[in-house]
C-alpha cells in the first residue's frame, strides 16, 4: 500500500444564520495543524473539498458556495472575561487557499451554541432555563461578540418559531451582539470620507462609501451601475461580464482601502473586502417567492461574496450595512432616506433583515459602538469527518 489511509477527527457540522460550516476545537487537529499555516491549510481545503475545478465540492463537506465553504476553529479564550475564540476560515472553491482576513457574522451564532456544548462555557454560568450569554473573541478581527444563546433544561435551545429569511425551516432565536464592530485598525471610513470618488477601469467614477464595520465593505449605487437593486441570484451570477465588473470594482476599492496595494493582489484575498450595491425601497419578489413591498423596507442592498451575488446577506455585511445606515450622507444612509437611525431594516434576494446599529462622531471621526441583529443556529451533524493522511 503506497498510500496513507484516511484519518479521522472530531468535527460538528453546524448552521449559524445562513451559513453553514465544520467546526473544530483545535486540540482536536493534528499537531502539525495546531498552528497557522500550509498544513492547516491544507488539511481544511482537503475537508471542505477544494480546490475543484468542477466548482461542486463533491469530494468534501463544502456545498460550493461562499455560504457553505466554511470552516471554524474554536479554542480556549486568549483573552480575559471572554468564553472561548472563535477563529474563521473562508474556504476557496476552486484555488488552493484559505482567506483569514475577516469573520463570518452568520457562523458567530452557532459559535455560541458550540461554546456551550464544548465545555467552554463554565457550567455555573449556563441556567437551567433561560438565556446564556456567551462572550466570544473573534480572533480574525480581535473584536468581542457577545452571543445569547436560549437555554432550556441545561441544554441549548435549537428549535423554535423564529424565522429567517433565507433559511428554510424556523428555529430558536440567538440573539448577537457586535461590540466595537469597526474591523481592524485605524478609521472606520479608512479614506476620511463618508462618500469618495472611486476610478474604475471601464465603469469611470463611481460614487463609493468604503466602511469598516463587521467587515470591511464597499457600498455603491445600484442605478450608477445599471441595476434595480431588486435583482436575485441568477440576475448576476449567470452573467459572467457582470461578475467580472464587480471583482473590478472591489479590487480597486480595496486598493483604496489601503487593504491591499494593488488590484493584482485581491485574487488572494477574496473573503474581504466586500462589495454591494444599494437602492431605495421598491416592490420585489424574494427567490421563496415571496412578495416584499416597498413600504417593508427601508433600503435595497444586494452583496456579492467570494465572487458571488449571495443567496441573502453575510452577517457581518449586515452589520456594514447597519453601521452605514447610522451615519447620515454615506449611500447606504441616503439610500435608505438619509437622517439619524438607530436600526435599519433592508430587502435582500431571499427577504428581509432587520439590525440595530449605533454610531457616533468623536473628534470629527465616526466610530460604530455596537450593532445588533436575530440569527439562529443548529448542529447538522456531529463525530468525526475524514481525509487522506497524506493530505497535509
Amino acid at each position: 500500500m503506497t498510500h496513507k489511509p484516511q484519518i479521522k477527527i472530531p468535527a460538528t457540522y453546524m448552521r449559524g444564520g445562513t451559513s453553514k460550516g465544520v467546526f473544530f476545537r483545535l486540540k482536536d487537529l493534528p499537531d502539525a495543524c495546531q498552528s497557522p499555516g500550509e498544513a492547516r491549510d491544507k488539511l481544511l481545503l482537503r475537508v471542505i473539498g477544494s480546490p475543484d475545478p468542477y466548482q461542486k465540492q463533491v469530494d468534501g463537506m463544502g456545498g460550493a458556495t461562499s455560504s457553505t465553504s466554511k470552516t471554524v476553529i474554536l479554542a480556549e479564550p486568549t483573552q480575559p472575561d471572554h468564553d472561548v475564540d472563535y477563529l474563521f476560515g473562508q474556504v476557496s472553491i476552486d484555488k488552493p487557499f484559505v482567506d483569514w482576513s475577516g469573520n463570518c457574522g452568520n457562523l458567530t451564532a452557532a459559535v455560541g451554541a458550540f461554546a456551550i456544548n464544548g465545555g467552554f462555557v463554565a457550567k455555573d454560568r449556563i441556567p437551567e432555563n433561560g438565556t446564556c450569554t456567551v462572550r466570544i473573541w473573534q480572533a480574525n478581527i480581535k473584536k468581542t461578540i457577545v452571543a445569547h444563546v436560549p437555554i432550556t433544561n441545561g441544554e441549548v435551545q435549537e428549535t423554535g418559531d423564529f424565522e429567517l429569511d433565507g433559511v428554510t425551516f424556523p428555529a430558536a432565536e440567538v440573539q448577537v451582539e457586535f461590540m466595537d464592530p469597526a474591523d481592524g485598525e485605524g478609521s472606520m471610513f479608512p479614506t476620511g470620507n463618508l462618500v469618495d470618488d472611486l476610478e474604475v477601469p471601464g465603469e469611470g467614477t463611481l460614487k463609493a462609501t468604503m466602511i469598516n464595520a463587521g467587515i470591511p465593505t464597499i457600498f455603491v449605487n445600484a442605478e450608477d451601475i445599471g441595476y434595480k437593486g431588486t435583482e436575485l441570484q441568477d440576475d448576476i451570477n449567470s452573467d459572467p461580464k457582470a461578475l467580472a465588473r464587480f471583482e473590478t470594482i472591489r479590487a480597486h476599492g480595496a486598493v483604496k482601502m489601503g487593504l491591499i496595494q494593488n488590484i493584482e493582489e485581491a485574487a488572494n484575498r477574496q473573503h474581504t473586502p466586500k462589495v454591494a450595491f444599494v437602492a431605495k425601497p421598491s416592490d420585489y419578489v424574494s427567490s421563496s417567492g415571496k412578495n416584499i413591498r416597498a413600504g417593508d423596507v427601508d433600503v435595497l442592498v444586494r452583496a456579492l461574496s467570494m465572487g458571488k451575488l449571495h443567496h441573502a446577506m453575510m452577517g457581518t455585511a449586515a452589520v456594514a450595512i447597519a453601521t452605514a445606515s447610522a451615519v447620515p450622507g454615506t449611500l447606504v444612509n441616503l439610500a435608505a432616506g438619509g437622517g439619524d437611525r438607530t436600526h435599519v431594516t433592508f430587502g435582500h434576494p431571499s427577504g428581509t433583515l432587520r439590525v440595530g446599529a449605533e454610531a457616533k462622531a468623536v473628534d470629527g471621526q465616526w466610530t460604530a459602538t455596537k450593532a445588533i441583529m436575530s440569527r439562529s443556529a443548529r448542529v447538522l451533524m456531529e463525530g468525526w469527518v475524514r481525509v487522506p493522511g497524506d493530505s497535509f
